[in-house]
């Protein structure tokens, strides 16, 4: 009995199983298979970008490791992405900074525009996926001091301004040529190491430029607004403007996104606890599924108990037409193409887990007040055979099973990571 086989039979196998507890398999492959991830482009070039390649990071950033064959080049780094993209199973997406600019000559921030990303949309094209976009605050000189939209010099302040308005007509651009909207995500690291003096006027700064940048409507079918909370960062450990509060109440009073990063919250929070609540009052969500260890240190998404919980949020609250699933971690001390496979090919695995569940039964059981069983069969559906299901899944979408990508990523390691 050959490999396909074998995978098909355990397949029909735990296609029977789950239909004793009414769960449709079919449907739930050709749901996790519709659902976008949006991998990060920054993953493949440790946050370096193209804009000035002698530059450093700054605003609390760090990208640790030294593995060899890192994108020195936007043709690289297009390279590398699709290599990733081949191993891992549904609807992909590429989330993009604006330091990722093509450009003959050097341009600053807030003269950017839609041709400086007119190659990464004829790639997209190419590939058949969909594009979103950041204003990228950090990494500049005139975000040295750690303050951007808040910065209390209004020529500073403007500048930064102008470069998020900029940003927002590329992200436009993408939506339009692509067919599909851009989620435009606005972070920033402004805050103080220590203590402030004065809280407010900072978040009254920041209120008036967010204003001022999203003040020009756009085309919802091309573009999306989002704003991306942060508890500390390293040089703002006492105090970040753009805190959690802040940014809940702006996306709620503006209908802007509202971004849940994984790991810019206390040791202790999980975004997953904060989807439901935040869906009540915003619209649209957008998740960096990262992992946290200690600290915002952006590590390879695991498929943990978090990961898991953030997919069963969305899936068992029907919000898989309000959240945007993005991912957020730069490792360079593994081979960078591994991080993207492993990590997305987690959140997606995280998600066919929560479309096999017994939700129905658990919903229905916890509303008759019967938490014995809801407890048991949560348990229970943790052992269910779902790993045959996306051994299956794979098979079909012809992308890889098991670790059978591990040799595809060491041979393109070998054959053009070494050559660099």
């Amino acid at each position: 009995m050959d490999e396909r086989e074998n995978i098909l039979n355990a397949y029909q196998l735990a296609k029977r199983q789950f239909e004793q507890l009414d769960i449709d398999v079919d449907a739930a492959l050709k749901t996790v298979n519709d659902i976008s991830i949006s991998m990060h482009c920054w993953q493949g070039d440790d946050v370096a970008g193209f804009e000035n390649p002698e530059g450093s990071l700054t605003g609390g950033i760090q990208a640790t490791g030294n593995y060899p064959g890192k994108a020195t080049s936007a043709e690289e780094l297009r390279r590398d992405v699709f290599e990733a993209m081949t191993m891992i199973p549904g609807s992909l997406r590429l989330n993009l900074h604006a330091i990722y600019l093509e450009a003959d000559q050097p341009v600053e921030r807030n003269e950017i525009q839609p041709k400086h990303f007119a190659n990464w949309v004829e790639w997209a094209k190419r590939v058949e996926i969909g594009l979103d976009f950041n204003p990228t605050c950090f990494s500049h000189p005139l975000s040295a001091d750690n303050f951007t939209l808040t910065h209390p010099d209004d020529e500073i302040r403007q500048f930064w301004i102008d470069h998020c308005k900029a940003c927002r007509d590329i992200s436009a651009y993408f939506g339009k040529e692509l067919g599909s909207p851009s989620t435009m995500n606005i972070w920033i690291p402004d805050g103080y190491k220590d203590l402030p003096a004065d809280r407010l006027a900072p978040r009254k700064r920041l209120m008036a430029a967010l204003d001022e940048i999203i003040a020009e409507p756009l085309p919802v079918e091309y573009h999306i607004d989002a704003v991306e909370s942060k508890l500390f960062g390293i040089g703002t450990e006492a105090y970040t403007a753009g805190s959690n509060e802040f940014y809940f109440g702006y996306a709620a009073s503006r209908n802007v996104a509202l971004c849940l990063d994984a790991g810019h919250f206390h040791p202790t929070e999980v975004i997953s606890d904060k989807i439901s609540a935040a869906s009540l009052y915003v619209e649209k969500l957008l998740l960096h599924v990262s992992r946290p260890v200690r600290w915002d240190s952006d590590h390879v998404v695991l498929l943990d108990d978090e990961t898991q919980a953030i997919a069963n949020e969305i899936v068992r609250n029907n919000l898989l037409d309000r959240v945007t699933i993005g991912l957020d971690f730069f490792d360079a001390s593994i081979n960078r193409i591994a991080a993207w496979v492993i990590g997305t090919r987690n959140m997606r695995k995280a998600l066919l887990k929560a479309l096999l569940e017994p939700n129905t039964q658990l919903k229905q059981a916890e509303l008759n007040g019967d938490y014995t069983t809801r407890l048991a069969l949560m348990e229970e559906s943790k052992s269910l055979p779902w790993t045959a299901v996306w051994d299956y899944y794979c098979m079909e979408q012809g992308v890889p099973v098991g670790s059978a990508w591990l040799e595809q990523v060491k041979q393109y390691e070998a054959e053009v990571l070494l050559r660099r």
